[in-house]
Parts: C-alpha cells; structure tokens; sequence
C-alpha cells in the first residue's frame, strides 16, 4: 500500500480498544518466559529468523512509525505495540519492534514491515510462566492496530501542531519549509488509500482479540487498492466491509495439509503451492502489487488478431514480494513440530481417551474422516500430504459465504493466462474477486523466472524439478514456469451456486494450543466443545491465562483481554455463532475427561 515504492496508504470510526490495557499488566517483566518443545528440528537460530525475516510486506516508512503517536502522547512503540497482544523479541535486528515485526530494507530506505508470526504466534500464561508456542494463533487485535494507525494520521493532517511535531520526529532535526511540503505530500499519498480501506472495512464492533477477517481484507486489498485505472488505482466500490472473522490457524503441518484455508478453498500440500499460499497473504499485509497492461508493439505480432488474445499484463511491475523470505518461511514452518503438552498426563486416561477418539464420530469419536492422518492429493513436491477433509458440520457459514463476491475487474479485465486451467479464460468486467486473486498470485509467481532470472526459485527447483539443472539456461526459465503451471492449475475452488458451506476439518496434533475453538473462535475451551451447543459459553473473555483442566481460555483473564459475545444458532450466519460440531456431546463425562487427556497428549 505505499506509492512510489516509498509511500502508499483510513478509518474516521476509530475502533476503540478500550479493552486493551498494556499486556506488560497482565504479563509482568518479572513473569517466567519459556519455550514449549517443538521438536529437534525447532532451534533457536529458526526461532529469531521466524520473528524477523522479511516477507514483502511494506506498510509505512520506518522513521514514520517511530514517530507515530497515540491521543495520549505516547509513541505506538512505546510498549512494542503490548497494548495490542504483540509480543516482545528480545533478539529482534531492529530493537524495539515485537515478533512479527520489523525494519525491511529496500533501496536505501527501511519500511516497517510485518511477517506471518505476527499472526502464528503464541503464549499463554500458567501459574506465573509464560509459554512461548511458535505457529501458534495470536492472542493479538490487529484491527485496533490498524484503526489506531489511521486515527494518528487523521490529526497529524488536520492539525499543524500535530504535524509538526511527527515532522521532527520522522525527518530529524529541524526540517524547513521545501522538506515539510514534500512529506505531507508523501503522508497524503499513502494516507489516502489507507484510509479508504480502513474507512469501508472494519466493523463494529471488532473482530476482537484473536480473530480476523483475513481472506475479505486480502480481497479488499487486491480488488480494491491495486487494480483500478485512475492513478490512485483505488476502486472504492470493491472494498466490503471484513465482518467474518475467524481465528487465526496454528502453522505447524499446515505445509503438508492438501487443502487450506478454513473454507478449504486453497489447494495446498508442497512448496510451489506454499508460496501461492504466501503471496497471496503478503498481498493482503500491505505487500506492492501494481499490476500493469503490456502494450504488444512487435512487427512480427501484427499479424494476429489481438482480439483474440487475452490481456497481457505486468504483474511484478513495482513488485515488492520477496521471493527468498517467503521461501526461506516456508521452510521454517515446515520445520516447526506441534507443541508438547509441558505438564504431566496421566497414561492410563491417555490410553483410554485415544480408544473415544478413533471412534466412530457418530459414535462421539474424532479421527475417522475427520481429524485422521490419512493420506491427501499427491503435489509436484510432495507425493505425501495429509488430507484435509471439507465438511458442513452445521458451524457458522460467514466466512465461506464471502467466497461468492464480485468485483469490477478494472486493469485486470480481459486478462488471462493461457493454458492454466482456473485462469485461462479472460476476466469479465465484473468477475469473482476470487477469480482476481487467483489471475494476481498465479501470475506473479510464474512471471518472477522472467522477471528475475531462473534462480530466483532455486530452492523449490533442486527439490522439484532436478532436470533445470542440466536446462540450457534459455529454457530454463520455461521449463520451470510450465512445471509451476501445471501445479498451480484450478489453485482456488470457486463456490457454487448454491455451495456448500464446508469447513476443513485438520489434523490435531498440538490442538491444546489452539484456543478458542471452531474456525471461528466461537468456543473457549475444548470441554466446552464438548457440551451441546446450547450450553457453550455465550459470553467469555479471550486472553493468555490458560486452563490446564479444561484446555482451552481461563474463565478469569489479566488487564489484557477482550470479551467475546457468541451467537446462539437462530443466527448461523452471524460470523459469531457457537453452534453446530456436536460431536462428543454425548459422551459421559468419564469419557470426556479421557477424550481431553488424549488431546492434550497430541
């Protein structure tokens, strides 16, 4: 969202945290910090680069968020964004900045930038120690977050004092006249669609601690801020409100399920399809993507009936994807195992929890086509995924229903990419917004071997295609693009019309650590998931203090929570319903405790 690959750019409804009070309150300096074992493949080294390493993404200006204020005075990086949920990185390159954060460098200049565990990380708080749990979903509110960063902007223009002083702040020193007109003119530019989206997005009331509405702000995004024909790019009818959050996904398998997203929309599995999976977030967190028409001016081209063909377009035109970072996270995330549990079990109850669970679900059990490890849709890269199953198991539908949204297709439209199947028939000029994600990803993927050189996917190609490397270095770049092609083929299932509204349903492992529960977040423990849905939570509290007994939130939170109000099941398509997955409800409570035990041993 920046202009000019410097800048780029709001919310006049500022969101108010006023449940978010700093987390240093409920997470005190003198708190324990330890780390749960993820396995041997899980080390220190991998740990800071998770924290730190640069995606693509490009929000602001560096020194502009140093610079930012609260209404209260106070630098946004006072407390390393803690009011928020954000966690602190002692070993972060740029102090100051929490996990999932940092200073990205690109043509001598610094972006504060975000990472995937900003989202993918968790801790949680047991007798006076803090878990640290990587991949783990954030206990953190993005939307306050960003409703905060517009509300700053909003005074630094309309009040002279205000900006003034962030000038100071951002430039240094004293700057004069000629350097104030140039900055507010940058602050302007990337405020202006900033603010639009902000404005036309958030809901009231927010998603709230844990949650957010991610595939509607990718969508946003991309069909809102990238695609128009106006020099602002902005097409502001595209932008619908994100009111179907959900709660962040845990990381760890999720390289090897054959299907992501919770609707399952996404094809998944191995690393090509990894990096579809990356783009495509990067694009919705404040990544550069201008796409732009190629004019066709060779002589030997005018022989052809342009009309017949599809849009050429340039979709790494000012592009600021970084290709080895989301490869190098790929990897990472594939090297980080599900946590285990840090205190005792009891065998015995393990032993009979796990006979409940590969019962039958008819039967109260769990893993038969549903959560089994069982063997997915062999990829390029990978003949071995796990399957993910997609279900209506009667959750709340929202989130699938934004699926079905159109969009106008502004530069996109009557683009296509020949022989690819899913984007291989040209945009209309009002088309699925799912069809625009799926033309934007695929092709910035399959144009980067061009763009770039043939070694910008290097790692995925000594592992995928060993025959590049004896390829003459001109059909290299072919090969590997037809190779991608073939593996990125019908990437995104759109829904039908009338669809089912499926939810994957993922292997288990490191569940414990996973809280709130349903894909929604609409259940705080999963004792409580286990009770007829009439008789979950209506109302609880979303914050880091953990209930061993019941495994999921404490009923009873620190200064850092937010409340979650749940929707009874008259109202399926709230976004906030607790209903439906009424497995193991009937099971006895002697049953249920044993069920628990072998989740926690996951």
């Amino acid at each position: 969202m920046i202009a000019n690959k410097a800048l780029r750019t709001p919310l006049r409804a500022h969101i108010a945290a006023a449940a978010l009070l700093a987390l240093a309150a409920a997470n005190p300096a003198s708190a324990e910090v330890k780390y749960a074992d993820q396995g041997a493949h899980w080390a220190p080294a991998d740990r800071d680069d998770f924290y730190s390493l640069d995606q693509g993404a490009r929000i602001m200006p560096l020194n502009w968020f140093k610079a930012l204020r609260h209404s209260d005075g106070k630098h946004f990086l006072e407390d390393g964004l803690t009011r928020y949920g954000y966690l602190p990185n002692p070993n972060s390159p740029t102090p100051g900045l929490p996990v999932g954060f940092l200073a990205a460098s690109e043509e001598g200049a610094q972006f504060f930038s975000m990472t995937c565990s900003a989202c993918h990380t968790r801790q949680i708080d047991v007798n006076g120690v803090s878990w640290r749990i990587d991949g783990g979903p954030a206990l953190s509110d993005f939307q306050s977050l960003l409703a905060d960063i517009d509300t700053a902007f909003q005074k630094i223009l309309a009040d002279e004092a205000a900006f003034d002083e962030f000038a100071k702040e951002a430039l240094g020193g004293d700057p004069n006249e000629r350097a104030l007109r140039k900055l507010r003119k940058e602050v302007e530019v990337w405020f202006q669609p900033y603010d639009v989206l902000m404005r036309k997005s958030l809901p009231k009331p927010g998603w709230g601690v844990a949650r957010a509405d991610a595939v509607s702000m990718i969508f946003n995004r991309v069909a809102g801020l990238d695609i128009g024909t106006t020099s602002s790019r902005i097409i502001e009818q595209n932008i619908a409100l994100a009111d179907a959050p959900v709660r962040y996904p845990f990381l760890w398998n999720a390289p090897i399920q054959d299907m992501t997203q919770w609707p399952g929309f996404a094809r998944n599995g191995d690393d090509i399809l990894g990096l579809a999976r990356n783009v495509g977030e990067v694009y919705g967190v404040f990544g550069i993507y201008r796409p732009t028409p190629l004019t066709l001016a060779l002589p030997q081209l005018v022989k052809f009936n342009s009309s017949r063909l599809p849009k050429l377009i340039n979709f790494l035109n000012d592009s600021s994807l970084n290709y080895p970072g989301l490869m190098r996270l790929e990897n990472l995330i594939q090297q980080i195992g599900p946590p285990k549990w840090p205190w005792s079990l009891d065998p015995k109850l393990v032993a009979q929890g796990e006979e409940v669970f590969n019962r039958d679900p008819k039967q109260g059990g769990c893993a038969t086509g549903c959560h089994e490890v069982a063997k997915g849709t062999p990829r390029l890269c990978n003949l071995n995924t796990w399957r993910t199953p997609l279900q209506d198991v009667g959750t709340d539908v929202r989130e699938y229903n934004v699926l079905g949204r159109e969009a106008d297709t502004g530069v996109l439209n009557g683009a296509a990419i020949p022989f690819v199947p899913g984007i291989d028939t040209p945009l209309k000029p009002k088309d699925k917004i799912i069809s625009i994600l799926g033309l934007s990803v695929i092709g910035s993927i399959l144009e980067a071997p061009l763009h770039f050189g043939v070694d910008v996917f290097k790692p995925i190609v000594e592992e995928c295609i060993p025959e590049s490397r004896q390829a003459r270095t001109e059909t290299a770049a072919s090969l590997i693009t037809a190779k991608f092609s073939a593996d990125l083929q019908n990437l995104y299932k759109k829904p039908s019309a009338q669809p089912a509204a499926v939810f994957e349903a993922r292997v288990m492992r490191g569940i414990w650590a996973a809280a709130p529960y349903l894909h929604n977040g609409s259940v705080p423990t999963l004792a409580d998931l286990l009770k007829k849905p009439a008789d979950r939570p209506a109302s609880f509290k979303v914050g880091p203090a953990y209930d061993i007994e019941n495994v999921g939130l404490a009923r009873e939170q620190g200064a850092f929570n937010s409340t979650y109000d749940a929707d009874d099941c008259s109202k399926r398509d709230s976004g906030n319903s607790r209903c439906g997955h009424d497995f193991g409800t009937s099971l006895s409570d002697p049953e249920k405790k044993a069920l628990l035990e072998y989740l926690k041993s996951l």
